[in-house]
């Protein structure tokens, strides 16, 4: 069995094409479909976070409305960039979010990928300390933020408050037991993948990783997700940690499947660079009839090493085909694949 949910990084443009025109059709839009997918029986409700561009960018408002229409389903992201995030602000944003969800947030975090803009969090307020790097701000601020939701008081209350205060020092309210267990970091490298175990985070593996052995994809991504899980054995966590994957997957059941996505050029994984340094590899989509995808997807090892496959959806062609979507999945390749 396998928790499967759709990943949405919420596009929208004004272009007639379009389906999601605006940032609000990204938003209400969002909201249906996950309202559609957990009706369909979808396990798990995700969205991107990117800023300065036309998609989803501050998640809280839109992951406590999911959580209000919402009885079942996970909801999560994949992933928040911690550049930009000041962890206790982000402390009280996720423990409210996740008291309004009854306790289904999953919250995926990461050190970023490339953004819109030159240094984006610095216009967030946000700017490495002496001799960090980005990349070493955002790890401190994922630290802060695990630190902040473990709801131990760490602030010295005013002796003359506002209002009475419980005793002792106090911490970030609200507070919500168990998001601590409930937070993920979005490894594109096996050391980072480690580190995240050690500090007793769950995994995201997205659809790119740092190319470092010239493997295929789906193979380093699964000698990546093996590290993971031994590095958190050897920190001696007493739970067993989750750990995500994310596929562009499609089922062509009919015309308009083979219209969008029946015209095989994505079916080999890609060599990259996201920066100056880092040379990274692109996973392959899926998209074939449903009998040559289960023959197909029960070769990729890194699917098959993680419990959670996040699919992603392409949200500008609207709800009702997004629903068509995660439904052929769930019906016509799940069950063969014994992820139902």
């Amino acid at each position: 069995m396998k928790t499967i949910g759709f990943l949405s990084f919420g596009h929208w443009t004004p272009s007639p094409q379009s389906q999601t025109r605006s940032a609000a059709d990204a938003l209400l839009q969002s909201i249906d479909l996950a309202v559609a997918a957990e009706e369909l029986g979808a396990d798990g409700a995700y969205f991107r976070v990117h800023h300065f561009a036309r998609q989803l960018a501050s998640p809280f408002p839109l992951l406590a409305a999911v959580g209000a229409k919402t009885s079942r389903i996970e909801i999560g992201t994949a992933v928040i960039d911690m550049r930009y995030e000041n962890p206790l602000y982000m402390a009280e944003d996720a423990g409210a979010a996740d008291l309004i969800a009854g306790g289904r947030l999953q919250l995926g975090i990461s050190r970023g990928s490339p953004e819109q803009v030159i240094d984006g969090w610095r216009h967030f307020g946000c700017q490495p300390a002496e001799g960090e790097t980005e990349s070493d701000m955002a790890r401190r601020h994922a630290e802060v933020l695990l630190d902040v939701l473990r709801g131990e008081g760490f602030a010295a209350p005013n002796p003359r408050p506002m209002f009475p205060n419980p005793p002792g020092l106090l911490r970030v309210e609200p507070h919500s037991d168990g998001l601590r267990e409930r937070i993920w970091w979005g490894a594109s490298s096996n050391a980072t993948a480690v580190w995240a175990a050690k500090l007793g985070m769950n995994l995201q593996s997205s659809t790119l990783k740092d190319d470092e052995t010239g493997l295929p994809f789906h193979v380093q991504q699964a000698d990546q997700i093996r590290a993971y899980r031994e590095a958190w054995r050897a920190a001696g966590h007493a739970r067993e940690p989750r750990v995500s994957v994310s596929r562009s997957i499609f089922a062509l059941v009919d015309d308009r499947d083979r219209a969008y996505f029946g015209g095989g050029n994505q079916h080999e994984d890609k060599i990259g660079f996201i920066d100056d340094k880092t040379r990274a590899i692109f996973g392959r989509s899926y998209a074939a009839e449903p009998d040559v995808l289960i023959e197909q997807l029960a070769k990729d090892e890194a699917i098959a090493e993680a419990d959670t496959l996040l699919l992603t959806v392409p949200n500008q062609l609207g709800v009702d085909y997004n629903a068509h979507v995660i439904e052929a999945i769930l019906k016509h390749v799940a069950p063969a694949l014994g992820w139902r």
